[in-house]
């Protein structure tokens, strides 16, 4: 048995753009470019690796950010990618039979399912995974969190050799990792530290924070905003339903917003939505003080953000068709 360490980059389509418009057979957040993995023993010796550059066929015109992010470019897709399904042929036959995942995250295999189910490929293949930032944490801080690849790096006293948000330089440094944790015991535990981070709260919480909530089992974003502005969105005080303004959104799947009790006046919402196992949806939400820097931060984004008589016409306009969907507004 070996442990593959698999890291991939993807292209994903500009907001507004005709690629992002496109009716896919599948819906995916992202096409496949970059695939990058490091063979890891049962022994945890770091042995061969494996790379290749796939050439999308849905989204090609590569996105700005993610070129800036990778180094990738279009021209090097152009001449070293290959179609997925080739790109997907000569990997699973790299991997071998009797295999186990390890990823940096929980996108990865969930990405690689999207890609796999979109070109109509078998993916039983991938049923075995871990994401080895829980191993990682059970075994050093037993923190909730989940660390960056840099940080896990530093606090192993790792020494960066390859280049970062490059497939197979992040899957080497990850697989330099793996090889110093205990894998084994990682696996068989995994269920107990998959709960705690199921069960926690990630990233450091601001100055301000009076409650918190996990809520499970949302179809996808919208139903999981539109809950927590509606239904869930309760008075830690009194329990009695709050008035909502709008979502700003925030790097790493979150969203912030102001809302208002009748009685107790403001408070600040912030959630941040992740993917579940079984695919649905989980929100973490954390409730602030309407008078906290948080909320602040808040208002200070807010006062940049277009003006109230067109955010009243919007409204209007929203009313009219019936749609009462919370607004989100891109940050």
């Amino acid at each position: 048995m070996d442990y593959i360490v698999l890291d991939m980059e993807w292209n994903q389509p500009w907001p507004g753009s005709a690629a992002s418009k496109k009716v896919l057979p599948v819906q995916i957040r992202g096409e496949i470019i970059q695939i990058g993995a490091v063979r890891v023993t049962e022994e945890q010796l770091v042995m061969d690796e494996f790379q290749v550059m796939v050439k999308p066929k849905y989204f090609r015109r590569l996105n700005r950010r993610v070129s800036k992010l990778t180094g990738i470019k279009e021209a090097r897709l152009r001449e070293e990618g290959i179609p997925f399904p080739e790109a997907m042929a000569r990997f699973r036959q790299w991997c071998g039979e009797d295999i186990i995942f390890l990823t940096w995250g929980f996108d990865d295999i969930s990405i690689l399912r999207e890609n796999l189910r979109l070109f109509g490929l078998d993916e039983r293949w991938t049923e075995r995974w871990y994401n080895a930032q829980m191993i990682f944490n059970a075994q050093t801080d037993g923190s909730t969190a989940q660390k960056a690849l840099k940080t896990a790096m530093e606090m192993f006293e790792i020494e960066p050799s390859r280049p970062a948000h490059d497939a197979l330089g992040d899957a080497y440094h990850t697989a330099l990792i793996c090889a110093m944790l205990d894998l084994k015991k990682g696996t068989a535990e995994y269920a107990g530290a998959l709960k705690s981070h199921e069960n926690g709260f990630h990233g450091a919480d601001l100055p301000g924070c009076i409650a918190r909530k996990v809520f499970y089992d949302y179809a996808d974003k919208r139903t999981a905003l539109a809950a927590m502005a509606g239904e869930e969105n309760k008075c830690p005080t009194c329990g009695r339903q709050m008035l909502g303004s709008r979502w700003f959104s925030q790097p790493g799947h979150r969203y912030m917003d102001m809302v208002t009790c009748p009685e107790h006046g403001k408070f600040l919402i912030r959630v941040r939505l992740s993917e579940q196992p079984n695919g649905l949806t989980r929100v973490s939400r954390l409730t602030y003080e309407g008078t906290s820097e948080a909320a602040n931060a808040y208002a200070r984004r807010a006062e940049k953000a277009e003006p109230e008589v067109q955010r009243t016409s919007r409204r209007r306009r929203r009313r009219r068709s019936g749609d009462h969907e919370p607004i989100i507004v891109q940050e």
